[in-house]
């Protein structure tokens, strides 16, 4: 890894995580707070974009992948969210948070494989 490239990296993560910080704010004021739709969208369409990103541009995968996609993205967010929801009596919701998250970041990221893998 060149120093550029390392900068790089740590320069698109930083954005990313602008970024999730942005898409989080914007579907809570839409959405509202009562469930983390925010993250959910979040973490699907980083999923989404990880697996596009893999196979169509595989020369740009660490500096989208890792950088921008790792920053943007959130497991321990994610996590701490379904904690929190069944900590607050809310176990269906928890339950969907952590796995339909986990379901459904699958699916995306297949999407994306596969989509990816057609351009």
């Amino acid at each position: 890894m060149t120093p550029l490239l390392f900068v790089g990296a740590a320069f698109a993560g930083g954005v990313g995580a602008v970024l999730r910080y942005l898409v989080d704010l914007g579907v809570a004021r839409f959405a509202g707070r009562r469930f983390p739709w925010g993250i959910l969208v979040v973490n699907l369409s980083g999923s989404f974009a990880l697996g596009l990103v893999t196979t169509a541009l595989p020369s740009e995968a660490f500096l989208l992948g890792a950088g921008l996609l790792g920053g943007y993205t959130t497991f321990s967010t994610a996590m701490l969210d379904a904690v929190a929801l069944w900590r607050d009596g809310e176990r269906a919701a928890s339950a969907f948070d952590a796995v339909g998250m986990l379901l459904l970041g699958l699916l995306a990221a297949g999407l994306g494989l596969a989509l990816g893998s057609v351009l």
